[in-house]
């Protein structure tokens, strides 16, 4: 069954050769082993990036505290020209900066869209914030206040019964979507109103 190797030359040429195919199992091996484990590598990075990018645009977001119109009685009618909106950072959001977030109206003037920065820094202020000259929301009890004013960036007065939908978008792409509805009667004593 076992045929033994008697020359001693033979035995010597044998183990070299299964030296030689062992060696060279393990260098691929190796090599195997060091594609994978870059491979890993590279999607455990891709897959943390992505997750903290998609944590960000979920919980990144404002939160609409308050919103009110400025009623202007100038004239025949009776329109509101100007929308004060008090937000706040969303639960669990970073730190937003309001400079880098976009404002979407949509009503029945039309479309209109517009970067928070383009209104001014008169228009755009953190009210809760001793640094008067930041804006952005970094701490949950932080309040900013944004008036936006129809006429400057184009949109229209809105008048008695007027529905409007406010979106902000933050930078990192989260959304918070407000109804706004101006009441059927407005009268010439007010100067703002609940929206």
């Amino acid at each position: 069954m076992f045929e033994a190797i008697t020359d001693e030359e033979q035995r010597g040429q044998v183990g070299i050769g299964t030296l030689i195919v062992f060696i060279a199992m393990v260098l691929v091996a190796a090599i195997a082993a060091g594609v994978l484990i870059n491979t890993a590598g590279f999607l455990q990075t891709q897959a943390e990036a992505t997750g903290e990018e998609s944590t960000s645009q979920v919980s990144d977001r404002l939160q609409v505290v308050s919103q009110s119109g400025i009623v202007d009685s100038g004239g025949d009618q009776i329109n509101v020209t100007d929308i004060d909106f008090v937000v706040a950072k969303a639960p669990g959001a970073g730190s937003i900066d309001l400079n880098q977030t976009s404002v979407e109206l949509i009503g029945e003037n039309g479309q209109e869209t517009f970067q928070l920065d383009e209104l001014g820094s008169e228009n755009v202020s953190i009210f809760t914030s001793p640094n008067a000259d930041t804006v952005v929301l970094t701490d949950s009890s932080d309040r900013a206040e944004i008036s936006v004013d129809l006429g400057q960036v184009s949109y229209g007065n809105l008048s008695t019964g007027d529905r409007l939908s406010v979106t902000f978008t933050t930078a990192s792409g989260a959304t918070t979507t407000s109804e706004i509805r101006v009441p059927t009667t407005l009268t010439q004593d007010q100067t703002s109103v609940r929206l």
